[in-house]
Order: C-alpha cells, then structure tokens, then sequence
C-alpha cells in the first residue's frame, strides 16, 4: 500500500464512488440504500464528506488499484456537542472485484489511525447483522458490539437486525 495524491484522480472521485455503491447495492451489499444512489446523492455526499474533512470534523480514505478507485471509507465526527470527541464510521465500501485482497482492512486501520490523530476517543459504527465478512473484519481490529436492534433493518419483506459496534481509542494509548 502506498499513500499518494493525484489532483486527477481526485476529479473523478466521486463518479467512480458512485459506480462502486451502486454496483454494491445491486449486489445486495449492506450500505444503507435498498435501490442503487443516484448519482447527485453520492456527489453530494463526497462534497459533505469533504467540507467534514477541511474543517477536521472527517476523515476519507480511499484505495486506488491501477489508478482506478477500488474502495473508500470514512468517518465522521458527532455533531452534538456533548459527543464531540467521538466519530461514527460511516461506511467502508470495496469494490466486488477486489473482495479478499486486504482493502476493506488497510482502509479500516488507516481511519482508526486518522481518529486517533484527529483525538477521537470512541469511534462507532453500525452494521447489518448478516454482514459477517464486515463484522469479523471489525471485531479483529479490536471493534466490540455493544447493542443491537432485532428486525430494524427492511430490505423488502426481509428483516435483519442492526448491530452496534465500538473501539474505544482511550484504552488503546
């Protein structure tokens, strides 16, 4: 893994997001959207996530194979002002193609290691409970759950239950 910028790759960022959501979501992938984003959504999105960033309340990680980009994560700081020290991890998304090479866990600890330096103390995060590949992925890099709702999420008629999750950066020095 190596860490670069390239002013061109970052142009075509949020179209190229919007191409891994949205093929991830037809694929059945836990996201958060039952039908593909719009484009404008995602783009609004990447543009929230980034002004998050410039003010020091985010964090965007993205992994790029080929110059083509292969996963994106990031997460965000609470805006209540009681929770400000924490941050949620709001989404963690690998392209299909490149599923067991590493990228979802290199994003997840580049994150965990930006909370850390922004001073995060818990970072959180949620996830639907047949999403085990994400669940293990979390629980290795030391995530503990600390609550579920059964049945929360709808996906049709399917029910699946929501699970918390949390690290808790004080612990760890």
């Amino acid at each position: 893994m190596e860490l670069m910028s390239d002013p061109a790759l970052g142009e075509r960022f949020a179209e190229s997001a919007h191409q891994i959501l949205a093929d991830l979501v037809r694929g059945g992938a836990a996201l958060g959207w039952v039908e593909p984003p719009p484009r404008d959504e995602v783009a609004d999105l990447c543009d929230h996530i980034v002004d998050a960033v410039q003010a020091g309340d985010g964090a965007l990680r993205a992994a790029y194979l080929d110059r083509r980009l292969v996963g994106l994560g990031y997460w965000l700081r609470y805006a209540r002002p009681t929770h400000r020290p924490h941050a949620d991890l709001e989404k963690i998304a690998v392209d299909a193609g490149t599923h067991g090479r590493g990228v979802g866990r290199a994003l997840t600890t580049a994150l965990i290691a930006d909370a850390r330096r922004a001073g995060i103390e818990v970072l959180t995060l949620d996830a639907r409970a047949d999403n085990d590949n994400a669940l293990h992925l979390y629980r290795s890099l030391g995530f503990i759950e600390y609550g579920r709702l059964p049945d929360f999420v709808a996906v049709g008629e399917r029910r699946y239950d929501k699970v918390f999750c949390m690290l808790d950066l004080r612990q760890q020095g």
